[in-house]
C-alpha cells in the first residue's frame, strides 16, 4: 500500500512528504522526495473525498510512521487537512481554543509526516508520523497508556479465551 492512499482502494492521495528523502520504511518501499509531494492544488483536490462532520472537522488518527503505534487522536478542518498535506508538520483545529495548532511549536514534540491514508469512507484520515518527543499533552508518548482496559479476549473461533 502506498503511503499517501485511500486505504484499502489503492487510490492514490499524493506523494509522501519526508525530511529524509530516500529513506526507507520497514516494508522496503523507499519515500518520495518531499519535493515530489502534494501541492495545494493537488491537496485540495482530495477534500471532495473527505466527510467532514456537521462542525466542518475530521478525526485524524496519528500514528508512528515504524512501528504502527498509535500515538493520539485529533481534529482537522479544511486548512489543516491543507497544511498537514502541503508542509510536512501535522496541523489540527483545536476545538477549545478555536485556533490552529501545530504539533510541536510550543512543546518542541514535533510530528513530521511520513504519510497519510482516508479510510474506506472518506471519515477518518490516518497521518504517519515521525514523532519527537511526546505526542500527549500529558508528556507520555501516547495518549493511549494512561488507562488500559481490560477487554475480554476472543480465540480464533470468536469464543473468549
Amino acid at each position: 500500500m502506498s503511503p499517501v492512499e485511500t486505504m484499502g482502494t489503492g487510490k492514490a492521495l499524493g506523494s509522501d512528504a519526508t525530511r529524509n528523502a530516500g529513506a526507507t520504511r520497514n516494508a522496503g518501499a523507499t519515500m518520495n522526495d518531499a519535493t515530489t509531494g502534494m501541492t495545494r492544488a493537488s491537496a485540495s483536490a482530495i477534500l471532495d473525498r473527505v466527510k467532514f462532520d456537521d462542525r466542518g472537522l475530521v478525526t485524524a488518527v496519528i500514528q508512528e510512521w515504524d512501528s504502527r503505534e498509535v500515538l493520539m487522536v485529533g481534529w482537522m478542518d479544511r486548512e489543516a487537512f491543507l497544511r498537514t498535506m502541503t508542509e510536512g508538520r501535522v496541523t489540527f483545529w483545536s476545538r477549545s481554543r478555536q485556533e490552529y495548532w501545530r504539533k510541536g511549536d510550543t512543546s518542541g514534540h514535533v510530528q513530521f509526516v511520513r504519510g497519510a491514508a482516508l479510510d474506506c469512507d472518506g471519515d477518518t484520515l490516518l497521518v504517519r508520523v515521525e514523532q519527537l518527543g511526546a505526542a500527549c499533552h500529558t508528556g507520555t508518548r501516547t495518549c493511549f497508556d494512561t488507562d488500559l482496559l481490560h477487554p475480554v479476549v476472543a480465540d480464533a473461533a470468536g469464543k473468549p479465551a
